[in-house]
């Protein structure tokens, strides 16, 4: 993380809740909303916000994964001068997200088919954010497709940009930062921003399921 702004998880999911995740995507009752991201010009493909209460996989990896997150978290922000203003649980941060009107869910499952891909961005969704979120391949690369690499690019103090690219095991998790990481030099520390995106899958369907810790206005 602290090299690179993210890292790969350990198996996050077993088979049967990779399986339960996918089917949900043709479901009509579990999302708030539907994004073709070629009409927004944010690459090409789909993705749902799926809507609370979560199914029973994600509520419980996303209150599994905050305190653990939140280490890193604070240790990131106090580097670099800033307030680390969450509180030890994923329900109370939520609870001032909510206060300060960011209401709406925002766990996501994302579709790409061939020569889909996503842009790269960030998911802030307001001003309350936390820095760090989890994406999970839901699809065996290698079987399920081709290509769909994760990408991560950094704009480097004084420098050129970094890019990097994973190829995710099915079922693993990707943590990686919402927004920048800490970079220390001889003048102290730095803010490198950072953004994430997917790129072209080759061949095949790319389904993952993707985890940010707080949520939108």
């Amino acid at each position: 993380m602290n090299e690179y702004g993210g890292a790969l998880l350990p198996r996050l999911l077993t088979a049967p809740e990779v399986d339960e995740l996918r089917a949900l995507y043709d479901a009509d009752d579990v999302f708030r909303a539907t994004v073709d991201m070629g009409r927004h010009r944010f690459g090409e493909g789909q993705y749902k916000y799926l809507d609370t209460p979560y199914p029973e996989p994600v509520e419980r990896l996303k209150q599994a994964l905050y305190p653990r997150l939140l280490t890193i978290a604070r240790d990131w922000w106090t580097k670099l001068g800033r307030d680390p203003i969450w509180p030890d649980t994923l329900d109370e941060w939520l609870a001032m997200c909510h206060a300060a009107g960011q209401t709406k869910s925002t766990a996501i499952l994302l579709k790409y088919g061939e020569r889909d891909w996503n842009a790269l961005h960030r998911d802030l969704y307001g001003d309350l954010v936390f820095p760090l979120q989890v994406v999970i391949n839901l699809s065996n690369p290698g079987v399920d497709h081709t290509g769909g690499e994760f990408l991560l690019l950094e704009q480097r103090p004084r420098a050129q940009s970094r890019g990097t690219a994973f190829l995710l095991p099915q079922g693993h998790g990707y943590v990686f930062t919402t927004r920048d990481r800490p970079v220390e030099s001889k003048r102290g520390w730095s803010a490198a921003p950072i953004r994430h995106g997917v790129s072209a899958v080759r061949s095949g369907e790319r389904i993952t399921l993707a985890l940010v810790f707080h949520d939108a206005a």
